[in-house]
């Protein structure tokens, strides 16, 4: 077994290399001076079970190419089996046809890792489940919950609700509630354009108690903004929130900090902007042991 990272998250390769005891594949990757990403493997993978761990985070199309000429260079080199390990997996939230004429463009990625080479997709707690049927390779889907509910059974906090953000995260909410032992609250809310969330009402009960936002991913911090408000007016006494993918793009992280939030609980598939790691409020736990 290799192990070779590229540039989107190269600490969390690194924990990983350690925690399997693996020393990290050797490899060249850089720039050109025109700017093109240039790659070469500096160890003989001929038939070798090579592991490339890549998120395909911001910025986004970067970070994609580079995972893509690294894939092929690994096919061209005789590798016998190539899993592109993908903590964060870019493009999903643009997995159908919401409005007319606009591309697939998670379906589009999904062709282009295995033209590239993949035998094997290795990610986590994609957007939307039914991605994995874009791939006609093997998908393993890992889910970040372990180390988040664990996190907070620790924490052990008394008349805990469980909320979710939306519709769409209903069942991921009441897995947590389940081992949490908690209740559970769904907020629902009509989004009326992209990155802008209005919440409309509480359905579960939070008066009095202290409610954890549970969701795959925060991008903008607006809707975990206008949540914890909206909980806060119903009579939560405080809240916390935990997501696998921290995106925080744009003012998600002052919006963090001007938020009524006590914690915000996220995973390292995504690494923490230097201003991000300022953020008292914010815990960086690892899905490494994963």
């Amino acid at each position: 077994m290799k192990i070779f990272s590229g540039n989107s998250n190269r600490a969390l390769a690194e924990e990983i290399c350690r925690y399997l005891k693996v020393p990290l594949g050797d490899a060249l990757l850089g720039r050109f001076s025109d700017g093109e990403i240039q790659f070469q493997i500096l160890e003989n993978v001929r038939g070798a079970d090579v592991f490339v761990i890549q998120s395909t985070c911001p910025p986004v199309d970067s970070n994609l190419m580079e995972l893509l000429i690294m894939l092929d260079a690994f096919r061209r080199a005789s590798a016998q089996r190539i899993t592109a390990v993908i903590p964060y997996f870019g493009y999903a939230r643009q997995d159908r046809k919401d409005k007319p004429r606009v591309p697939i463009s998670a379906k589009l990625v999904a062709d282009l890792l295995t033209t590239a080479g993949a035998s094997r997709i290795l990610t986590m707690d994609l957007h939307a489940g039914q991605i994995q049927g874009f791939f006609s390779i093997p998908v393993d889907h890992l889910f970040a919950a372990p180390v988040l509910v664990e996190y907070f059974r620790r924490k052990a906090i008394p008349d805990l609700v469980v909320v979710s953000p939306d519709a769409g995260g209903v069942e991921r909410a009441r897995a947590y509630a389940k081992r949490l032992n908690a209740e559970l609250a769904i907020i629902d809310k009509r989004r009326e354009r992209a990155n802008v969330a209005e919440v409309l009402h509480i359905i579960g009960e939070v008066k009095g108690r202290t409610a954890l936002i549970v969701d795959d991913m925060i991008d903008t911090a607006g809707t975990l903004t206008e949540v914890t408000e909206a909980l806060l007016e119903g009579g939560a006494r405080e809240v916390y929130a935990c997501c696998t993918h921290a995106v925080f793009s744009g003012p998600a992280i002052e919006r963090i900090e001007r938020a009524p939030l006590r914690e915000v609980v996220v995973t390292n598939t995504i690494p923490l902007s230097p201003r991000g790691q300022q953020v008292a409020k914010i815990t960086y736990l690892s899905v490494a042991p994963l």
